[in-house]
């Protein structure tokens, strides 16, 4: 199931996307069968559809905290003269940082090096801690796109990556979340005004997502809606004012944002 999170006539809501992906939705083809109550508990479709194109998409989750994983993929690694780290490198963007399809991201002012990173997010669907490996996909609700937008001259300045990666806007989520997939061997790309800069498959991951979430749940409790970022390929690169850049992934769709400059 895709679902989305949607404003209409004022109101938020989620609903399950019905149709197919390959089709524009700016054709009317996708609809939103509106869903009762929240996709963290069991819920139902209440029959109720509305065209995707007459909706606003939404960041498809408000995460309470979104933890990220650096240098995931070896080669994106090597690209900015970093080894593969012996553990995982984990670090935080804030909730405020988080924004949905279509939205700008704002360029920030104490930066002259904007990069885009492409990453397949992790949607959390269960309080969960010390989750044992072989109930990881117990406590997932499904996965979307993301864009890990990073300030990379301030990232290289300073010694914590809290302003490099966290500034407002720098967490594109979307479209929807897919709940049905499976998520070892997708490929992901990104492109920039329309030109392919980085194309991968999450199979290059170090380590996986298994591996991952029993790593970050044995410091942790994760809520739902909790976002885990799980490394980009290589590929990164500078974004300017009026760039598009959207984010790709097999089986769920493509997360387009437009970099505009910060007012």
């Amino acid at each position: 199931m895709r679902i989305a999170r949607f404003s209409i006539d004022g109101n938020v809501a989620f609903g399950a996307v019905e149709g197919s992906t390959a089709l524009a939705a700016s054709e009317g083809e996708l609809v939103l069968d509106i869903i009762k109550g929240i996709p963290f508990a069991d819920f139902e479709l209440s029959g109720t559809k509305v065209p995707l194109n007459k909706v606003r998409l939404l960041p498809p989750v408000l995460p309470n905290k979104i933890v990220a994983i650096g240098r995931n993929y070896a080669e994106h690694a090597a690209e900015l003269g970093n080894e593969v780290p012996d553990v995982p490198i984990t670090f935080f963007k804030p909730s405020t940082s988080v924004v949905g399809p279509g939205d700008p991201i704002a360029y920030p002012s104490f930066s002259q090096d904007l990069h885009h990173e492409a990453e397949l997010a992790v949607v959390i669907g269960r309080m969960c801690r010390e989750v044992p490996r072989e109930r990881v996909k117990d406590v997932i609700l499904g996965y979307t796109c993301a864009n890990d937008v990073t300030a990379r001259d301030v990232q290289q300045r300073e010694k914590q990556w809290a302003r490099a990666k966290g500034f407002d806007t720098s967490c594109p989520l979307g479209p929807w979340i897919e709940t049905d997939l499976d998520p070892s061997d997708l490929t992901i790309q990104c492109t920039v005004n329309g030109e392919q800069r980085q194309l991968g498959r999450t199979s290059q991951m170090v380590r996986s997502i298994e591996d991952l979430i029993v790593h970050i749940t044995e410091a942790m409790t994760l809520l739902p809606g909790d976002v885990i970022l799980t490394g980009t390929p290589a590929g990164v690169g500078p974004l300017n004012v009026g760039d598009e850049v959207a984010v790709t992934i097999e089986g769920i769709g493509t997360l387009t944002n437009k970099v505009i400059k910060r007012g």
